[in-house]
Protein backbone atom coordinates (compact mmCIF):
# COMPACT_ATOMS: atom_id res chain seq x y z
CA UNK A 1 0.00 0.00 0.00
CA UNK A 2 2.74 2.59 0.67
CA UNK A 3 3.68 2.54 -3.04
CA UNK A 4 0.10 2.99 -4.17
CA UNK A 5 -0.21 6.72 -3.65
CA UNK A 6 2.98 7.55 -5.48
CA UNK A 7 2.02 5.25 -8.34
CA UNK A 8 -1.50 6.60 -8.69
CA UNK A 9 -0.47 10.23 -8.72
CA UNK A 10 2.78 10.06 -10.65
CA UNK A 11 1.47 7.45 -13.03
CA UNK A 12 -0.80 10.07 -14.60
CA UNK A 13 1.99 12.53 -15.21
CA UNK A 14 1.92 12.18 -19.01
CA UNK A 15 -1.80 11.48 -19.34
CA UNK A 16 -3.75 13.30 -21.99
CA UNK A 17 -6.17 16.05 -21.16
CA UNK A 18 -6.91 19.71 -21.76
CA UNK A 19 -8.12 22.65 -19.79
CA UNK A 20 -11.77 22.67 -18.89
CA UNK A 21 -13.72 25.68 -20.19
CA UNK A 22 -13.43 28.61 -17.81
CA UNK A 23 -10.58 27.08 -15.81
CA UNK A 24 -8.01 29.26 -14.07
CA UNK A 25 -5.33 28.55 -16.68
CA UNK A 26 -6.78 31.20 -18.95
CA UNK A 27 -5.93 31.52 -22.63
CA UNK A 28 -2.22 30.95 -22.15
CA UNK A 29 -2.70 27.76 -20.17
CA UNK A 30 -5.45 26.45 -22.45
CA UNK A 31 -3.14 26.84 -25.44
CA UNK A 32 -0.71 24.32 -23.95
CA UNK A 33 -0.93 20.56 -24.24
CA UNK A 34 -1.31 19.65 -20.55
CA UNK A 35 -0.42 16.03 -21.16
CA UNK A 36 3.16 17.02 -22.08
CA UNK A 37 3.66 19.99 -19.75
CA UNK A 38 4.87 17.88 -16.84
CA UNK A 39 7.60 15.90 -18.60
CA UNK A 40 10.25 18.68 -18.74
CA UNK A 41 9.69 19.51 -15.07
CA UNK A 42 9.99 15.85 -14.11
CA UNK A 43 13.28 15.53 -15.98
CA UNK A 44 14.65 18.65 -14.29
CA UNK A 45 13.65 17.46 -10.82
CA UNK A 46 15.14 14.02 -11.41
CA UNK A 47 18.30 15.65 -12.73
CA UNK A 48 18.72 17.48 -9.43
CA UNK A 49 18.35 14.21 -7.51
CA UNK A 50 15.28 15.48 -5.67
CA UNK A 51 13.43 12.18 -6.00
CA UNK A 52 16.21 10.26 -4.26
CA UNK A 53 15.20 9.14 -0.78
CA UNK A 54 16.63 10.62 2.42
CA UNK A 55 16.54 7.58 4.68
CA UNK A 56 19.08 9.02 7.12
CA UNK A 57 17.09 12.25 7.49
CA UNK A 58 13.95 10.30 8.26
CA UNK A 59 15.76 7.95 10.65
CA UNK A 60 17.01 10.94 12.65
CA UNK A 61 13.57 12.55 12.63
CA UNK A 62 11.78 9.39 13.71
CA UNK A 63 14.28 8.82 16.51
CA UNK A 64 13.94 12.41 17.74
CA UNK A 65 10.15 12.16 17.71
CA UNK A 66 10.15 8.88 19.65
CA UNK A 67 12.52 10.39 22.21
CA UNK A 68 10.21 13.42 22.53
CA UNK A 69 7.20 11.15 23.05
CA UNK A 70 9.13 9.23 25.68
CA UNK A 71 10.05 12.48 27.43
CA UNK A 72 6.41 13.58 27.58
CA UNK A 73 5.33 10.22 28.99
CA UNK A 74 8.14 10.37 31.54
CA UNK A 75 6.91 13.82 32.52
CA UNK A 76 3.43 12.42 33.06
CA UNK A 77 4.78 9.84 35.49
CA UNK A 78 6.85 12.45 37.29
CA UNK A 79 3.88 14.78 37.74
CA UNK A 80 1.57 11.92 38.68
CA UNK A 81 -2.10 12.17 39.61
CA UNK A 82 -2.54 15.93 39.42
CA UNK A 83 -4.39 18.32 37.16
CA UNK A 84 -1.00 19.81 36.22
CA UNK A 85 -0.43 16.67 34.15
CA UNK A 86 -3.16 17.94 31.85
CA UNK A 87 -0.67 20.53 30.55
CA UNK A 88 1.28 17.70 28.92
CA UNK A 89 -1.70 16.96 26.64
CA UNK A 90 -0.46 19.79 24.40
CA UNK A 91 3.08 18.53 23.71
CA UNK A 92 1.75 14.97 23.43
CA UNK A 93 -0.73 16.15 20.77
CA UNK A 94 2.04 17.99 18.92
CA UNK A 95 4.33 14.96 18.83
CA UNK A 96 1.39 12.73 17.87
CA UNK A 97 0.96 15.00 14.85
CA UNK A 98 4.65 14.52 14.06
CA UNK A 99 3.95 10.79 14.23
CA UNK A 100 1.06 11.19 11.80
CA UNK A 101 3.32 13.08 9.37
CA UNK A 102 5.77 10.16 9.44
CA UNK A 103 2.93 7.74 8.70
CA UNK A 104 1.80 10.00 5.85
CA UNK A 105 5.29 10.07 4.33
CA UNK A 106 5.64 6.30 4.71
CA UNK A 107 2.37 5.85 2.82
CA UNK A 108 3.82 7.91 -0.03
CA UNK A 109 7.00 5.76 -0.17
CA UNK A 110 9.04 8.87 0.68
CA UNK A 111 11.04 7.14 3.41
CA UNK A 112 11.99 3.92 1.65
CA UNK A 113 11.29 2.22 -1.64
CA UNK A 114 11.07 -1.16 0.06
CA UNK A 115 7.36 -1.93 0.31
CA UNK A 116 7.43 -4.10 3.45
CA UNK A 117 9.62 -1.67 5.36
CA UNK A 118 7.44 1.26 4.37
CA UNK A 119 4.30 -0.54 5.46
CA UNK A 120 5.90 -1.56 8.76
CA UNK A 121 6.76 2.09 9.46
CA UNK A 122 3.20 3.07 8.61
CA UNK A 123 1.66 0.38 10.80
CA UNK A 124 3.79 1.28 13.81
CA UNK A 125 3.24 5.03 13.51
CA UNK A 126 -0.42 4.98 12.52
CA UNK A 127 -2.03 1.86 13.99
CA UNK A 128 0.10 1.28 17.08
CA UNK A 129 1.13 4.78 18.16
CA UNK A 130 -1.96 6.70 17.03
CA UNK A 131 -4.75 4.13 16.80
CA UNK A 132 -5.43 5.22 13.22
CA UNK A 133 -5.80 2.53 10.54
CA UNK A 134 -3.09 3.16 7.93
CA UNK A 135 -4.96 1.05 5.35
CA UNK A 136 -8.03 3.30 5.69
CA UNK A 137 -5.90 6.42 5.41
CA UNK A 138 -3.96 5.19 2.37
CA UNK A 139 -7.11 4.07 0.55
CA UNK A 140 -8.71 7.47 1.10
CA UNK A 141 -5.55 9.40 0.37
CA UNK A 142 -4.68 7.65 -2.89
CA UNK A 143 -8.08 8.61 -4.30
CA UNK A 144 -7.55 12.18 -3.18
CA UNK A 145 -4.12 12.42 -4.83
CA UNK A 146 -5.33 10.92 -8.10
CA UNK A 147 -8.16 13.47 -8.48
CA UNK A 148 -7.81 16.35 -5.99
CA UNK A 149 -10.92 18.49 -5.52
CA UNK A 150 -12.85 16.41 -8.08
CA UNK A 151 -16.35 16.30 -6.64
CA UNK A 152 -17.08 12.79 -7.94
CA UNK A 153 -13.70 11.19 -7.21
CA UNK A 154 -12.01 12.91 -4.28
CA UNK A 155 -13.36 11.66 -0.93
CA UNK A 156 -12.06 14.82 0.75
CA UNK A 157 -14.72 16.91 -1.01
CA UNK A 158 -17.55 14.41 -0.69
CA UNK A 159 -20.64 15.08 1.39
CA UNK A 160 -19.96 14.61 5.09
CA UNK A 161 -20.27 16.81 8.11
CA UNK A 162 -19.19 19.62 5.76
CA UNK A 163 -19.96 20.20 2.09
CA UNK A 164 -17.90 21.93 -0.57
CA UNK A 165 -20.26 23.05 -3.34
CA UNK A 166 -23.57 24.90 -3.38
CA UNK A 167 -25.10 21.94 -5.20
CA UNK A 168 -24.22 19.72 -2.24
CA UNK A 169 -25.53 22.38 0.14
CA UNK A 170 -28.90 22.55 -1.63
CA UNK A 171 -29.56 18.89 -0.79
CA UNK A 172 -29.05 19.31 2.96
CA UNK A 173 -32.03 19.02 5.28
CA UNK A 174 -32.74 19.39 8.99
CA UNK A 175 -29.73 19.67 11.27
CA UNK A 176 -27.34 19.15 8.35
CA UNK A 177 -28.84 22.22 6.67
CA UNK A 178 -28.19 24.32 9.79
CA UNK A 179 -24.68 22.92 9.98
CA UNK A 180 -23.97 23.92 6.38
CA UNK A 181 -25.29 27.44 6.96
CA UNK A 182 -22.77 27.85 9.77
CA UNK A 183 -19.97 25.56 8.62
CA UNK A 184 -17.37 28.30 8.24
CA UNK A 185 -17.66 29.43 11.86
CA UNK A 186 -17.96 25.84 13.10
CA UNK A 187 -15.00 24.47 11.14
CA UNK A 188 -12.26 24.87 13.74
CA UNK A 189 -14.48 23.79 16.67
CA UNK A 190 -15.41 20.68 14.68
CA UNK A 191 -11.73 19.84 14.25
CA UNK A 192 -11.65 19.19 17.99
CA UNK A 193 -13.56 15.98 17.24
CA UNK A 194 -11.26 14.86 14.43
CA UNK A 195 -8.83 12.94 16.63
CA UNK A 196 -11.61 10.62 17.83
CA UNK A 197 -13.21 10.47 14.37
CA UNK A 198 -9.97 9.13 12.89
CA UNK A 199 -10.02 6.21 15.30
CA UNK A 200 -13.67 5.41 14.59
CA UNK A 201 -13.13 5.50 10.82
CA UNK A 202 -10.15 3.19 11.16
CA UNK A 203 -12.13 0.55 13.03
CA UNK A 204 -15.02 0.84 10.56
CA UNK A 205 -12.64 0.23 7.66
CA UNK A 206 -11.51 -3.11 9.08
CA UNK A 207 -14.52 -4.78 7.44
CA UNK A 208 -13.19 -3.82 4.01
CA UNK A 209 -9.71 -5.25 4.52
CA UNK A 210 -8.62 -8.77 3.51
CA UNK A 211 -8.69 -11.23 6.40
CA UNK A 212 -4.94 -11.40 7.14
CA UNK A 213 -4.46 -7.65 6.77
CA UNK A 214 -7.55 -7.04 8.91
CA UNK A 215 -6.22 -9.25 11.70
CA UNK A 216 -2.92 -7.39 11.89
CA UNK A 217 -4.54 -3.96 11.67
CA UNK A 218 -7.10 -4.83 14.33
CA UNK A 219 -4.43 -6.28 16.64
CA UNK A 220 -2.39 -3.08 16.49
CA UNK A 221 -5.42 -0.82 16.89
CA UNK A 222 -6.58 -2.72 19.97
CA UNK A 223 -3.01 -2.76 21.32
CA UNK A 224 -2.93 1.03 20.96
CA UNK A 225 -6.14 1.43 22.94
CA UNK A 226 -4.87 -0.91 25.63
CA UNK A 227 -1.50 0.84 25.97
CA UNK A 228 -3.07 4.30 25.93
CA UNK A 229 -5.65 3.39 28.59
CA UNK A 230 -2.99 1.68 30.71
CA UNK A 231 -0.77 4.76 30.57
CA UNK A 232 -3.51 7.17 31.60
CA UNK A 233 -5.01 4.97 34.30
CA UNK A 234 -1.58 4.21 35.74
CA UNK A 235 -0.75 7.90 36.06
CA UNK A 236 -4.16 9.47 36.67
CA UNK A 237 -7.43 8.78 38.42
CA UNK A 238 -10.26 7.65 36.08
CA UNK A 239 -11.84 11.11 36.03
CA UNK A 240 -8.60 12.92 35.25
CA UNK A 241 -7.70 10.22 32.68
CA UNK A 242 -10.93 10.82 30.76
CA UNK A 243 -10.39 14.58 30.76
CA UNK A 244 -6.79 14.13 29.62
CA UNK A 245 -7.84 11.82 26.77
CA UNK A 246 -10.52 14.25 25.57
CA UNK A 247 -8.23 17.29 25.69
CA UNK A 248 -5.37 15.37 24.08
CA UNK A 249 -7.48 14.10 21.18
CA UNK A 250 -9.09 17.52 20.70
CA UNK A 251 -5.69 19.21 20.39
CA UNK A 252 -4.41 16.43 18.13
CA UNK A 253 -7.38 16.77 15.78
CA UNK A 254 -7.04 20.56 15.75
CA UNK A 255 -3.35 20.38 14.87
CA UNK A 256 -3.90 17.91 12.03
CA UNK A 257 -6.83 19.95 10.72
CA UNK A 258 -4.73 23.10 10.76
CA UNK A 259 -2.12 21.28 8.68
CA UNK A 260 -4.57 19.95 6.09
CA UNK A 261 -7.11 22.79 5.88
CA UNK A 262 -5.03 25.24 3.78
CA UNK A 263 -4.15 22.74 1.08
CA UNK A 264 -7.15 22.61 -1.28
CA UNK A 265 -10.21 24.31 0.23
CA UNK A 266 -11.29 27.21 -1.96
CA UNK A 267 -9.10 26.16 -4.89
CA UNK A 268 -10.22 25.09 -8.37
CA UNK A 269 -12.69 22.20 -8.57
CA UNK A 270 -12.58 20.38 -11.95
CA UNK A 271 -15.87 20.17 -13.81
CA UNK A 272 -16.96 16.49 -13.64
CA UNK A 273 -18.56 16.87 -17.07
CA UNK A 274 -15.64 18.76 -18.60
CA UNK A 275 -12.50 17.52 -20.29
CA UNK A 276 -9.95 15.69 -18.16
CA UNK A 277 -7.01 17.82 -17.08
CA UNK A 278 -3.40 16.72 -17.45
CA UNK A 279 -1.34 15.87 -14.37
CA UNK A 280 0.34 19.29 -14.03
CA UNK A 281 -2.91 21.20 -14.39
CA UNK A 282 -4.87 18.81 -12.16
CA UNK A 283 -2.39 19.05 -9.29
CA UNK A 284 -1.31 22.71 -9.48
CA UNK A 285 -4.67 24.41 -9.96
CA UNK A 286 -6.33 22.53 -7.10
CA UNK A 287 -3.54 23.10 -4.56
CA UNK A 288 -2.35 26.01 -2.44
CA UNK A 289 1.10 26.50 -0.91
CA UNK A 290 1.71 28.26 2.40
CA UNK A 291 4.67 30.60 2.72
CA UNK A 292 6.92 30.36 5.75
CA UNK A 293 10.25 29.29 7.12
CA UNK A 294 11.58 26.34 9.06
CA UNK A 295 8.96 26.68 11.80
CA UNK A 296 6.11 26.58 9.25
CA UNK A 297 7.67 23.55 7.57
CA UNK A 298 7.90 21.81 10.95
CA UNK A 299 4.41 22.73 12.14
CA UNK A 300 2.73 21.69 8.87
CA UNK A 301 4.89 18.64 8.27
CA UNK A 302 6.01 19.88 4.85
CA UNK A 303 2.42 19.97 3.62
CA UNK A 304 2.79 23.71 3.11
CA UNK A 305 4.50 22.71 -0.15
CA UNK A 306 1.26 21.15 -1.29
CA UNK A 307 1.78 21.83 -5.00
CA UNK A 308 5.18 20.15 -5.06
CA UNK A 309 3.91 17.31 -2.89
CA UNK A 310 1.02 16.63 -5.26
CA UNK A 311 3.21 16.77 -8.34
CA UNK A 312 5.84 14.49 -6.79
CA UNK A 313 4.15 12.51 -3.98
CA UNK A 314 7.17 10.24 -3.42
CA UNK A 315 9.55 13.20 -3.07
CA UNK A 316 11.14 13.21 0.42
CA UNK A 317 9.86 16.00 2.63
CA UNK A 318 13.19 17.91 2.90
CA UNK A 319 13.38 18.16 -0.90
CA UNK A 320 10.02 19.88 -1.37
CA UNK A 321 11.46 23.29 -0.48
CA UNK A 322 14.28 22.74 -2.97
CA UNK A 323 11.87 21.81 -5.76
CA UNK A 324 9.60 24.81 -5.21
CA UNK A 325 11.56 27.40 -7.27
CA UNK A 326 11.72 25.01 -10.21
CA UNK A 327 8.00 24.27 -10.08
CA UNK A 328 7.05 27.94 -9.71
CA UNK A 329 9.25 28.96 -12.63
CA UNK A 330 7.83 26.17 -14.79
CA UNK A 331 4.27 27.25 -14.05
CA UNK A 332 5.10 30.89 -14.78
CA UNK A 333 6.63 29.90 -18.12
CA UNK A 334 3.38 28.14 -19.03
CA UNK A 335 1.17 30.98 -17.80
CA UNK A 336 -0.33 28.65 -15.20
CA UNK A 337 -1.39 30.15 -11.85
CA UNK A 338 0.72 29.09 -8.86
CA UNK A 339 -1.15 29.75 -5.60
CA UNK A 340 0.89 30.66 -2.55
CA UNK A 341 -0.13 32.65 0.50
CA UNK A 342 0.57 33.15 4.19
CA UNK A 343 -0.78 30.77 6.80
CA UNK A 344 -3.48 33.08 8.19
CA UNK A 345 -4.57 34.10 4.70
CA UNK A 346 -4.80 30.43 3.69
CA UNK A 347 -7.25 29.84 6.53
CA UNK A 348 -9.22 32.94 5.56
CA UNK A 349 -9.55 31.72 1.98
CA UNK A 350 -10.62 28.24 3.07
CA UNK A 351 -13.21 29.62 5.49
CA UNK A 352 -14.44 32.11 2.89
CA UNK A 353 -15.09 29.24 0.50
CA UNK A 354 -17.05 27.33 3.15
CA UNK A 355 -19.03 30.49 3.94
CA UNK A 356 -19.91 31.01 0.26
CA UNK A 357 -21.01 27.38 -0.11
CA UNK A 358 -23.54 27.86 2.70
CA UNK A 359 -24.65 31.32 1.52
CA UNK A 360 -27.83 30.17 -0.36
CA UNK A 361 -29.11 28.54 2.84
CA UNK A 362 -28.91 31.71 4.91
Amino acid sequence: MPQAIATAAEGTRDGAGSAAPGSATGAAGAAQAPGSDFAPLLRAVKGQGLLERRTGWYAAGITANLVALGAVITGMFLLGNTWWTLLLALPLAIFWSRTAFVGHDAGHAQITGERRTGRAIGLVHANLLLGMNEAWWNDKHVRHHANPNHIDKDPDVGVGALVWTQKQAAQREGFARWLTRNQARLFFPMLLLEGIALKISGFQYLRQQPARERALSALLLVAHLGLYATLLLTVLSPGKAIVFALVHHALFGLHLGMAFAPNHKGMEMPDPDGERWGHLQRQVLTSRNVRGGILTDWFLGGLNYQIEHHLFPSMPRPHLRLAQPMVRAHCEALGMPYAETGLIESYRQALQHMHEVGEPLR
